[in-house]
């Protein structure tokens, strides 16, 4: 692990391989331990790299919102500083709408872009609310309940069911994550806006994976952005909810360098 330190925050970091370089961005409430599977299994190819967002892991926490285009700026201050031209961007869940804000500010910055169990709609009303009580609910009660609450919502019914290790190796990671981030993030996932008009003008090779039993974010999704983005790829991974990264890692290894091994 090596660490940097900002204006406002120390932002922790793996970077472990050679070659093109790819950066995973995780999800909420996650850390860069969910993507151990990548570091183990791509580092042989690819040079891997692996933040902690500010507010989960390593990384320090800052008060207030935590908006998709301040999350976006952090990652491109830490490819800045490892002196990285262009990187293949892997954002999940909450790293995809990262993602959709990176795609869009600083273009000339990718050579490809894979978006993980992500969608490009805003919050719905119904959205919304849900944020603002998990956010009322996290300031009374603390991470533990909402902790709780996620673990059925990322995982399919067959690794919840078959993989008791999987459950809690889950847990492990996302106890890591602070107050300050779950509310930071919550407030910036509810306010970001709609990416849905940027999907045609995408012009960087682009991977979708999805799990086809992910309980957050329906397939059907992943099928209109594929459809939306020219030239994109789709890669539905079986037996996986929000996580395919680490519920059939090897798949979503091989799906990635596939990929990069044919991106022009």
């Amino acid at each position: 692990m090596d660490k940097i330190q900002f204006p406002d925050f120390t932002m922790a970091y793996e970077d472990i391989g050679r070659g093109k370089a790819i950066l995973f961005i995780h999800g909420y409430p996650l850390n860069r331990a969910m993507w151990q599977p990548q570091m183990d299994g791509l580092s042989q190819s690819l040079r891997v790299i692996a933040p902690d967002l500010r507010g989960h892991g390593d990384s320090t926490s800052t008060k207030g919102t935590y908006s998709m285009e301040l999350l976006a700026d952090d990652c491109l201050s830490l490819i800045n500083h490892l002196g990285i031209d262009k990187v293949y961007l892997c954002g999940l869940s909450m790293g995809g709408y990262i993602s959709f804000v990176f795609v869009n500010k600083y273009p000339h910055r990718l050579a490809g872009l894979i978006l993980t169990s992500t969608r490009a709609n805003p919050d719905t009303l119904e959205g919304k609310a849900n944020r603002d009580h998990t956010i009322q609910n996290a300031q009374i009660n603390g991470a533990a309940p909402i902790i709780e609450n996620m673990i059925p919502n990322l995982l399919s019914p067959y690794s919840l069911q078959n993989r008791p290790e999987l459950v809690e190796k889950l847990r492990r990671i996302m106890q890591s994550v602070t107050l300050e981030g779950i509310i930071g993030d919550l407030s910036g996932m509810k306010e970001r806006k709609d990416s849905s008009p940027l999907l045609p003008l995408i012009t960087v090779p682009t991977l979708i994976i999805h799990g086809r039993d992910d309980p957050l974010i329906p397939v059907s999704e992943a099928q209109a952005m594929k459809t939306a983005i020219p030239h994109s790829q789709l890669v539905i991974l079986d037996r996986c909810g929000h996580l395919p990264n680490l519920e059939a890692s090897n798949q979503f290894n091989q799906a990635i360098l596939d990929f990069i091994t044919h991106t022009p």
